[in-house]
């Protein structure tokens, strides 16, 4: 069972490391659904000594047919990227991003689940780095290649749970759908060709497990979230395409509760013409 600080750092333990020169590697996962490539906002400021990091090329395995948009990648060509981005075995990880958590939950996902122990999420991401003041830097980093080994190859069936498309209506697992309301209910569908959601799910919004500033609320604001949305037991979670999912993954992780993933999500179920869709607010 996972505690909040082997989930999260704060951007001050963050600066305390860097300024005993004893840095993490730090990975830059910005990522927006509406600008998936974060390239660019990397170059116009970053933390000092973090290397970008591509959600929808290293972080995903878009050549994968029939499970959604962002399928997971191999746990060899994680390896492979990792050791580029100059991770060495043992290394202490942290990862962030500047849009609700989303890239930097899936990086901390995929490397947690690939076999990696010690990722951290930047809790309040790039924001809260920059409200303390700190300061940025603008070239791009390239750090030596690393030889970090990552122990599971297949992330469907790494260090952290998943569930299949027939898993999801499991007995005792209480399924949530991490999308927006009117996406949940089916009013709108923006990317995928179906809309509504996965037959007995409950919607609870990835946005609902962060505080106003974009940290994650705490373990009580948690317990009293799932309480009043009668959610207990045994939890498994999608989204659109497995990645906003990973926010409140995360934020259960952080609060010792473990839950499953269903990696292709929404993307993977609407894809099948047989699988039944429901509407509306249940």
């Amino acid at each position: 069972m996972e505690t909040r600080d082997q989930v999260l750092i704060t951007a001050g333990e963050l600066a305390a490391l860097i300024e005993a020169g004893d840095p993490p590697a730090i990975l830059d996962v910005r990522w927006r659904l509406d600008d998936p490539d974060g390239r660019a906002a990397y170059l116009q400021g970053h933390i000092p000594g973090a290397v970008y990091v591509s959600l929808e090329d290293e972080l995903s395995d878009r050549g994968i047919d029939g499970r959604g948009r962002h399928p997971l990648p191999s746990g060899r060509n994680l390896e492979a990227a990792a050791r580029q981005w100059g991770i060495e075995q043992g290394d202490l990880v942290v990862v962030y991003d500047d849009w609700n958590r989303a890239g930097s939950a899936r990086a901390w996902w995929a490397l947690t689940a690939a076999g990696l122990e010690t990722v951290r999420i930047l809790d309040g991401g790039l924001s809260a780095w920059r409200s303390d003041g700190r300061s940025l830097e603008t070239s791009p980093v390239d750090r030596q290649p690393g030889n970090v080994t990552v122990p599971h190859h297949d992330l469907y069936a790494g260090a952290r749970p998943t569930l299949t498309a027939e898993q999801t209506g499991a007995r005792g697992v209480t399924l949530l759908d991490a999308r927006a309301p009117e996406r949940f209910r089916g009013d709108v569908e923006p990317l995928d060709p179906v809309a509504g959601h996965i037959p007995g799910a409950k919607n609870l919004p990835s946005g609902a497990v962060l505080a106003g500033d974009g940290t994650f609320i705490g373990d009580s604001a948690l317990a009293q979230l799932l309480s009043d949305n009668g959610i207990g037991g045994r939890v498994g979670v999608y989204c659109g395409s497995g990645v906003t999912a990973a926010i409140t993954i995360a934020a259960l992780a952080a609060a010792g509760r473990e839950a499953a993933l269903y990696p292709g999500s929404w993307s993977e179920w609407c894809s099948d013409p047989t699988r039944a869709v429901a509407r509306g607010p249940e």
